[in-house]
C-alpha cells in the first residue's frame, strides 16, 4: 500500500517556529515531524510515499536528500506555485495511486499511537469510499456519525453552522477528525471539485451516496503538533520517538 503525507501547509499556528523553516521540519524530541511521519508509516509496512510541498519546499527536499529518503521510496508533489489544500493536493497526485485499490493519507503535524493496521483492515472489510480516524476530543468542528459510524454531516460549534449530507431520524454523534484516512482510489473519478479545495467538503458531498466511515480511536494517544503549546505537551506525555525500533 502507498501513502501520502500532507506537508504543504504554511504552519501559521506555530508562529516563529515556521518563520525560517516549514512545519514539517519542526522538531519534537529531537526529530522532525516529517521524519516521525515517515517512520510511523514504515512501521506499518508502507515504503512508497508521496509528499506535497509548498512552504520552504526546497528545505524539505534537501532534508530528504540528505537523509537518503530514510530508506523509503519518496516522490514529491510540488505545490510551490499554488497551495491546493487537502482535496486539491490529493487530486493532483491521482496518477501516483493509479495501480492501487486504496491508500493512506497522513497529516505531517500529528503524532499518534493509532494502530494503522486496524484502520486499514476495517476499511478493507467494508465497502466504504473512505475510512477516517476520529476521536472524542474538544475542537470547534466535528464530523457527525450515526451509530454505525457512517458519516452524515458536519458541525461548527462556534458558528452553529451545520451541514447534513444524509438525512436520518437517528441521533448523530460528533467526532473530531484525526488527520488519518484510508481512501479507495474510486474517489478520484468522483471528484467534481477543481483547483484548491478541502477533502472534507468532498466527503460531505459524496456521503449522500457513498459510505464514509469513522474509526474511533479515542482510547489511544493523539497530538496536534500544529500548535506551539501542543509540542511541549506531546514531549511530556508521549516522549518516545517513533522509529524503526517500534
Amino acid at each position: 500500500m502507498k501513502a501520502m503525507i500532507f506537508a504543504a501547509g504554511l504552519g501559521t499556528r506555530l508562529g516563529n517556529l515556521t518563520k525560517e523553516k516549514p512545519k514539517a521540519l519542526v522538531e519534537i524530541n529531537g526529530k522532525t515531524l516529517l521524519e516521525n511521519s515517515i517512520n510511523y508509516l514504515r512501521m506499518y509496512d508502507i515504503s512508497d510515499v508521496i509528499i506535497n510541498v509548498h512552504h520552504f519546499a526546497d528545505k524539505i527536499i534537501s532534508f530528504l536528500e540528505a537523509n537518503n529518503n530514510f530508506g523509503m521510496n519518496i516522490t514529491i508533489s510540488d505545490e510551490r506555485n499554488a497551495l491546493l489544500e487537502t482535496g486539491g493536493g490529493l487530486k493532483k497526485v491521482a496518477k501516483y495511486f493509479a495501480a492501487e485499490d486504496s491508500f493512506v493519507v497522513y497529516n505531517v503535524d500529528i503524532l499518534t499511537d493509532l494502530n494503522l493496521f486496524d484502520l486499514i483492515n476495517i476499511h478493507n472489510k467494508t465497502s466504504a469510499l473512505a475510512s477516517l480516524a476520529v476521536r472524542q476530543r474538544d475542537t470547534s468542528r466535528y464530523l457527525l456519525f450515526n451509530n454505525k459510524m457512517i458519516l452524515h454531516g458536519w458541525k461548527n460549534i462556534k458558528t452553529n453552522e451545520i451541514k447534513i449530507a444524509r438525512n436520518t431520524t437517528a441521533q448523530l454523534s460528533p467526532y473530531a477528525f484525526s488527520g488519518i484516512h484510508v481512501i479507495s482510489t474510486d474517489i478520484f473519478r468522483l471528484f467534481t471539485e477543481t483547483g484548491k479545495f478541502s477533502i472534507i467538503e468532498s466527503y460531505l458531498r459524496l456521503a449522500t451516496k457513498y459510505n464514509i466511515n469513522g474509526f474511533d480511536h479515542s482510547r489511544g494517544h493523539w497530538f496536534d503538533l500544529g500548535k506551539v503549546g501542543n509540542i511541549a505537551e506531546a514531549e511530556r506525555e508521549f516522549p518516545f520517538i517513533i522509529d524503526e525500533e517500534f
